[in-house]
């Protein structure tokens, strides 16, 4: 298949072309930075630039290509900031939407977060609600999921992908990731709210596999949610830091998620199927 990659340059999006342009589709990767350009070539996908907020440059591209698939793999987490994720989340998803309708694109995968669950106190499942009545900050990145996730509805056959905590290269998780580095500097402590982590490489791998799943919406985090006074002290010593000082409590929709659903419906398989064994694997 011809596959249009938005985001390509991201953590998952780098390992994402490489494994489409193995699997033998034609790969576009789009990228809004000209030094992204060379890496997204070296793995065999053909490079665009372009920016997810010009609206009339998507639809000229996607016009132009008219690929069978967009993957939609866009954030903007480098400045740690939720308004400008939001942005892209409402406004670049908007753009890309519609770009791809207008260019008759049958089927869009797309990433969204499997932390914007409601309160609760089991891990959630897809038919557990968004928590669309958080409390700001937090709505800031609600809205902007929601908004996300309803416009990829709009695409004949599509797919949603709730990734979970990302950890692995690259991440904030690696070495000398921003949480890594507060670790480190013992900045963080560990409580009792729930997270359900994926590691990037089965986050990627998902989204291949996800271009034969059915129409639905998917949790993609690993096998075990986990407390942060249990993940918290594991992830420490895999990184050879101090165990973090305790907390107790947590918010209310730190809760993780269940992956059964797509377990069970599309016989998806992790290769790190729990954090416990995959923060070392990761950090070696």
């Amino acid at each position: 298949m011809k596959i249009f990659v938005a985001g390509a340059s991201g953590v998952i999006g780098r390992l994402l072309l490489l494994q489409l342009v193995q699997a033998g589709h034609e790969v576009v990767g789009m990228t809004r930075k000209e030094e992204q350009k060379e890496a997204i070539e070296q793995t065999g996908a053909k490079a665009v630039l372009a920016d997810v907020f010009n609206r009339e440059q998507m639809v000229d591209i996607l016009m132009e290509i008219k690929p069978d698939v967009v993957i939609h793999q866009l954030t903007s987490l480098s400045q740690g900031s939720s308004a400008e994720n939001a942005r892209i989340r409402i406004e670049g998803t908007r753009n890309l939407v519609d770009a791809a309708k207008q260019a008759k694109v049958q089927k869009m995968i797309a990433q969204s977060i499997s932390w914007a669950y409601e309160p609760g106190t089991t891990p959630a499942t897809e038919e557990t609600a968004l928590d669309i009545y958080a409390p700001m900050p937090r709505n800031t990145t609600i809205n902007g999921v929601v908004a996300l996730e309803e416009a990829v509805k709009e695409i004949p056959a599509h797919v949603i992908l709730r990734y979970g905590t990302l950890y692995g290269p690259a991440t904030w998780y690696a070495k000398n990731g921003d949480t890594a580095q507060k670790i480190m500097n013992q900045e963080m402590n560990a409580t009792d709210g729930v997270s359900s982590f994926v590691h990037v490489e089965d986050a990627a791998n998902a989204a291949l596999l996800a271009l034969d799943w059915p129409i639905g919406t998917y949790n993609i985090v690993d096998d075990e949610p986990a407390k942060g006074v249990d993940w918290l002290p594991v992830y420490a010593r895999a990184l050879g830091a101090s165990a973090p000082d305790i907390q107790s409590g947590g918010s209310p929709w730190e809760r993780g998620a269940s992956n059964d659903k797509v377990k069970n419906e599309c016989g998806w398989v992790l290769e790190y199927p729990t954090w416990r064994t995959g923060f070392a694997k990761s950090l070696r």
